[in-house]
């Protein structure tokens, strides 16, 4: 059983506006999840935020959805998503966002390579005029506590040279999982994204540029977690070919309209309408 130590009275969402939404995709994280989880509530409760904490499991055989479960009978600010089967990373965000409620809205990977304290810098940001924020390991490297190895960064710089290319996009740092949206960013963005899997990052800041939404980089705390599931070989060319197929959902004109929107009961994504 975990062991929960926080003002149940301070966490639980209420009838208020909620200020923040944090969208946490999972995919078997049962070794991690309940300490992230932890670390986030006792966030939330610091900063005092009416939040909601939406963990999307993208359908994970370990016990994921057990270690949310708990976490919901205790906090109402807690609430598991169910995706129908493994659907991809791009999938589940796009499945939290739109079942998000905040003003401002974050995801952010389960392992919190970011620590969630970095989203400070993030909501900052906003505040200051941006409508997204991103967080980026490479703008200040030395914020890394622990690098990824070698090859992972090279491999890495490759796709955001071939990002360049294809999508025009000169950031240094698309892949982190550590973004921020305004209420009207998430609005624009996520009912148009079509990317389901580890190349959804450049489709939503490609979005972003489109239609117009100032996006800012900045510069996160990040440590690498050797349990990392993505391959950056066989993930990197899926990832490339998914490039191309944003390049061309864009000259087709699908982004010109929202292809995705909860059904007035919040029925789960299998439902979303097209």
């Amino acid at each position: 059983m975990l062991q929960l130590h926080y003002n149940e009275a301070t966490l639980n969402c209420s009838m208020a506006q909620l200020t923040h939404s944090i969208v946490v995709p999972a995919y078997n994280e049962s070794a991690r999840l309940g300490s992230s989880l932890e670390k986030i509530l006792a966030y939330v409760q610091k900063r005092g935020w009416q939040a909601e904490i939406l963990v999307v499991n993208d359908g994970s055989r370990d016990d994921t959805t057990e270690i949310v479960r708990s976490f919901e009978r205790h906090y109402g600010a807690v609430r598991l998503i169910q995706n129908p089967g493994n659907r991809g990373k791009g999938y589940s965000v796009r499945n939290g966002m739109l079942h998000a409620s905040g003003e401002r809205l974050l995801f952010t990977d389960a392992d919190l390579s970011s620590p969630i304290e970095e989203s400070e810098k993030l909501f900052a940001a906003l505040d200051e005029g941006a409508e997204v924020a991103m967080g980026s390991r490479w703008l200040q490297r030395e914020l890394q506590t622990e690098r990824q190895p070698v090859h992972r960064q090279f491999l890495g710089r490759l796709f955001n040279l071939v990002l360049r290319m294809i999508l025009g996009l000169k950031y240094k740092d698309t892949q982190c999982g550590f973004k921020a949206f305004t209420r009207k960013a998430a609005d624009v963005i996520f009912p148009r994204q079509q990317i389901e899997r580890w190349g959804f990052d450049p489709e939503i800041l490609y979005l972003a540029r489109k239609f117009h939404l100032k996006t800012v980089e900045v510069p996160v705390g990040w440590a690498h977690d050797e349990r990392s599931k993505i391959n950056p070989v066989v993930d990197g060319v899926k990832m490339a070919m998914e490039l191309l197929r944003v390049r061309w959902y864009d000259i087709s004109g699908k982004y010109e309209k929202a292809s995705y929107a909860l059904e007035p009961t919040g029925a789960p994504v299998e439902r979303l309408v097209r």
